[in-house]
C-alpha cells in the first residue's frame, strides 16, 4: 500500500538568469514500511523534491505543480499551518548537515523536547524523559548526561544521531534523510546507516534515503529512483537496478563504486563532463552532451520513462534499443571500457 505517492512534480524557480527547473516531472511512491532510495549527483534535484513535500521551497518565485498524496492527503494543496501539523509528527526530516540543523544557542534536551511539545500537550519534564529515552534508542551514550549539552560539544556521528532521535522522537510514518552520512568518516557512515536500516525494520516506518551513492543504497533500500537533470531517468527495485540497470548515467553511477572482487589495478571510471544547467538544458535527452553512446536521436529526442528490464516495474528513459542496452551492460559489467564496449554493439536502424 502506498503511504506516499508523487505524481508529475515540478518546482520551477524565477531568477534573474531565466527559470530554473528543479524538479521536472517526478512521479514515484513510497509503501508502507519499505524504503526509497532517490539517487543522483549535486544538483539533480533530490532534495527540492523532498522539501517540496514539507513546503519548504514555498515562495514568490516558486512555481509548484502535480500531486503529493500522503496517506491519500495532498500535501501540496496543504495551507502552511495544516503542514505544520504534519512536519515533524506523521513526516520527519533527517538533514544534510546537523552542525547547522540544531540550534547553537540551546542544549539538546531542550530541543529534543521542544520537538514533542509542538505536537503533544505534555509537561517539560516528560518530554525530556522521551527525549532520553530516543537518545538511548539511537545508541547515544549516558543520554541523560548529555541533554544539557550543546550541539558543538558533540562529535559529527553524535550530532547525527541526535538528528535521528529528533526524527523519530513522535514516531512518524515517514522519513526522509537527505545525505544523512555527509562528512562522516566512513566508521560513522556504516554505524548511522546500520541504524537507520535497524530502526526502520523494528517500526515499520517508511523512509526515503537521498543519497549520490549507490552504494550506500545497495543494502537499505527495496527500490531506487536515478534522478538526473530534475527528472527521474530510472526506477527500479534495488534488485533490479544492480542486476540489469538500463540506463547509461546509471551505468557510470555503478561504474564509480568500488568494488572488493576487482582486481587492484582496475580503476574507478568517472562520467565525464558536468551536469547540465537547470536553466539552459541541453535539447533531447538531457545526459546526451555526457552519454558515451550518444546517438543523433538523442540530440533531438527527449525520452520518456517506458518499461525497461526483465523485472515487474523497472522503466527507464532512454532511446538506446533493449538489446543494445543489455549487451552494452553485460560488457561494462566484464569489465571492458566504455569505448570498446560501444564499438563492439551495434546500435540499431531503431536508435538512429
Amino acid at each position: 500500500m502506498a503511504l506516499l505517492e508523487v505524481k508529475d512534480l515540478r518546482v520551477h524557480f524565477d531568477t534573474d538568469d531565466g527559470v530554473v527547473h528543479a524538479v521536472d516531472g517526478v512521479s514515484y511512491s513510497v509503501d508502507v514500511g519499505r524504503a526509497l532510495g532517490v539517487v543522483g549527483e549535486s544538483g539533480s534535484g533530490k532534495s527540492v523534491s523532498s522539501l517540496t513535500f514539507l513546503g519548504l521551497t514555498r515562495a514568490k518565485n516558486a512555481h509548484i505543480s502535480g500531486e503529493v498524496l500522503f496517506d491519500g492527503r495532498d500535501l501540496l494543496q496543504m495551507s502552511d499551518k495544516e503542514l505544520r501539523a504534519i512536519r515533524g509528527e506523521e513526516i520527519a526530516m533527517i538533514f544534510q548537515d546537523p552542525l547547522t540543523s540544531l540550534h547553537p544557542f540551546y542544549c539538546i534536551g531542550d530541543q529534543l523536547a521542544e520537538a514533542v511539545r509542538a505536537h503533544h500537550k505534555v509537561s517539560k519534564s516528560a518530554a525530556r524523559d522521551k527525549a532520553v529515552e530516543q537518545l538511548r534508542l539511537v545508541g547515544m551514550p549516558d543520554p541523560r548526561g548529555r541533554l544539557d549539552a550543546y550541539p558543538h560539544e558533540f562529535s559529527g556521528g553524535m550530532r547525527q544521531r541526535t538528528m535521528i532521535a529528533m526524527a523519530l522522537i513522535n514516531e512518524p510514518r515517514l522519513i526522509i534523510a537527505d545525505e544523512p552520512t555527509t562528512a562522516l568518516d566512513v566508521t560513522v557512515q556504516a554505524q548511522i546507516l546500520e541504524l537507520i536500516g535497524r530502526l526502520q525494520q523494528e517500526t515499520g516506518t517508511a523512509v526515503i534515503l537521498i543519497t549520490h551513492d549507490l552504494g550506500v543504497v545497495a543494502e537499505m533500500t527495496q527500490e531506487i529512483a536515478v534522478m538526473y537533470s530534475g527528472r527521474v531517468i530510472e526506477r527500479a527495485s534495488t534488485t533490479a537496478l544492480f542486476a540489469e540497470p538500463q540506463h547509461p548515467y546509471t551505468w557510470g553511477l555503478l561504474r564509480s563504486i568500488p568494488r572488493l572482487d576487482a582486481a587492484r589495478d582496475v580503476k574507478l571510471e568517472p562520467i565525464e563532463g558536468r551536469p547540465p544547467s537547470l536553466i539552459n538544458r541541453p535539447s533531447g535527452c538531457h545526459f546526451h552532451p555526457r552519454c558515451p553512446y550518444v546517438l543523433e536521436a538523442h540530440k533531438r529526442v527527449d525520452p520518456e520513462l517506458e518499461a525497461a528490464g526483465s523485472a515487474e516495474g523497472h522503466v527507464a528513459a532512454c532511446l538506446l534499443p533493449p538489446s543494445t542496452r543489455r549487451e552494452l551492460w553485460r560488457r561494462l559489467a566484464d569489465g571492458q571500457a566504455s569505448s570498446q564496449a560501444r564499438a563492439a554493439v551495434p546500435m540499431g536502424d531503431s536508435a538512429s
